[in-house]
């Protein structure tokens, strides 16, 4: 080749035509190297641009590398780096398909077509960039719903007043049905297959168990396990029930703290106190002798079964008049420490038996026994319905639904209101909205002598006959 002209192809890309550059021998003459710079300039490969100048250089040494540029083959970026990676080779009957991931780890695939390895190495290149840019998310490691459920008791529910509850819609629903997917397998489709399965259940109890996956699929989201949390359809639940059961007048107020007088004192302090305070059981659980104010006639709930109240506040309760004796006679039998402790003096838990066997047979003492409801027996009206019971006969006696809200703790002034109708005067302004209706003269029939109109009309005939 010494002296020669060698011709070199090269190729600006895969579908342009091929073009013919003229690359010298070391043994060139001096004038010819305004050309080798010229043609080595425009040539687009680096790989070529480097040749040129390399074979300069060892002609002329520093000064002819000086004149041509650095032989230093320039920095590329990972597009570049990616685009200049061969395309799909020949491997055995197929071919393989090989690329550079976003972290610089090579991977390769075969296939059987040339076609779709090339079409899927462009895919796996065009993926990488974006990941590399910033445009795509990365795909996450799969995970499955039972490490997620796992993280969540760990790490979320351990922080939440709610946390047996979370617990247990876990174990009865959510994990015996998607513990074994995959986090990503989890989505709409799947879902309402679980909730189709489960059509005995309550919506409530529904919209109870897809608020607690929703939120875990946004934990997931949020450490990387998924890339998009799927959208699920919770079933309209009323914010209130309109058919909450409470006791209705006050003869039955005073059968019911009758009846529990005859149960013990400690049961008859705690359910006036449920009455007269609307408070909930976990509040009256946890109520120490320390948050109740005798003298300024105030109590201040701030503690539950397993730490703050519901709505996590503060809040206070006035002692009304009904119940001031009550609570100055039950203090003198039990003066320090909790207002209500069990047997031992300790708290007592949710399942405690004066909130449920014990209160139902105070019910059937005072009278008033369980019903059939929705197809069901149920009790006349359940602990919780003394708080609706204190609600109630608040807005019933003239009480302001506003300092109603503060004394229940509600967040929403919407919970407030589903008892706004028993206030005395509701309705005051609108009995004469419409009028007096005028009274017209009719003749009435008996049932038994007319059963078709126009038996009436031959009636009313031989009436007027």
């Amino acid at each position: 080749m010494t002296g020669q002209l060698v011709s070199a192809r090269y190729a600006t890309s895969r579908r342009s035509n091929t073009k013919e550059t003229a690359v010298y021998s070391p043994r060139c003459a001096p004038a010819q190297l305004t050309r080798i710079k010229r043609d080595s300039a425009n040539l687009p490969d680096p790989v070529f641009r480097s040749m040129g100048q390399l074979w300069a250089t060892a002609l002329h040494g520093a000064s002819c590398k000086r004149r041509l540029g650095s032989c230093r083959r320039p920095a590329v970026s990972h597009a570049e780096r990616i685009a200049g990676e061969h395309m799909p080779s020949k491997h055995g009957k197929g071919w393989r398909a090989r690329w550079i991931d976003q972290h610089g780890k090579r991977h390769s695939q075969t296939f059987t077509r040339q076609r779709d390895a090339e079409k899927f190495e462009h895919r796996k290149k065009a993926e990488a960039e974006e990941i590399a840019c910033g445009l795509r998310a990365e795909k996450p490691v799969p995970r499955s719903f039972g490490e997620l459920c796992d993280y969540w008791i760990a790490n979320r529910a351990s922080q939440k007043r709610s946390r047996i509850h979370d617990e247990s819609i876990i174990r009865k629903h959510l994990r015996t049905v998607f513990g074994a997917l995959h986090v990503t397998e989890v989505g709409a489709e799947a879902v309402d297959r679980f909730v189709g399965e489960r059509a005995h259940l309550s919506p409530k109890t529904i919209a109870n168990v897809l608020t607690l996956l929703i939120a875990m699929l946004n934990v997931a989201k949020d450490i990387g396990w998924l890339q998009a949390v799927p959208r699920i359809r919770k079933p309209r639940v009323r914010l209130c029930d309109e058919d909450f059961r409470y006791i209705r007048t006050d003869r039955e107020i005073a059968r019911i703290l009758a009846a529990a007088r005859d149960e013990g004192p400690i049961v008859h302090a705690l359910y006036a106190m449920a009455i007269w305070t609307g408070l909930r059981k976990g509040e009256l659980a946890a109520l120490r002798w320390d948050d109740v104010d005798i003298d300024k006639r105030l109590v201040t709930v701030q503690r539950s079964f397993d730490g703050p109240t519901k709505a996590g506040d503060v809040r206070h309760v006035p002692i009304v008049d009904a119940l001031l004796p009550v609570l100055r006679a039950w203090r003198l039998q039990c003066p320090n420490g909790l207002v209500f402790p069990n047997a031992v003096g300790a708290l007592r838990d949710p399942a405690s038996r004066i909130f449920s066997d014990t209160f139902h047979r105070v019910l059937l003492a005072a009278g008033l026994p369980p019903s059939e409801r929705s197809g069901r027996i149920r009790p006349y009206v359940t602990f919780h319905g003394l708080r609706h019971t204190f609600a109630s006969h608040w807005v019933m006696k003239g009480g302001d639904l506003f300092k109603l809200q503060k004394i229940l703790g509600h967040k929403s002034a919407q919970m407030t209101m589903r008892y706004a109708h028993l206030a005395p005067d509701a309705f005051a302004e609108d009995w004469s909205r419409f009028g007096r209706c005028a009274t017209e003269s009719a003749t009435i029939v008996p049932l038994s002598t007319a059963t078709e109109p126009a038996d009436v009309a031959g009636v009313e005939r031989r009436k007027s006959s």
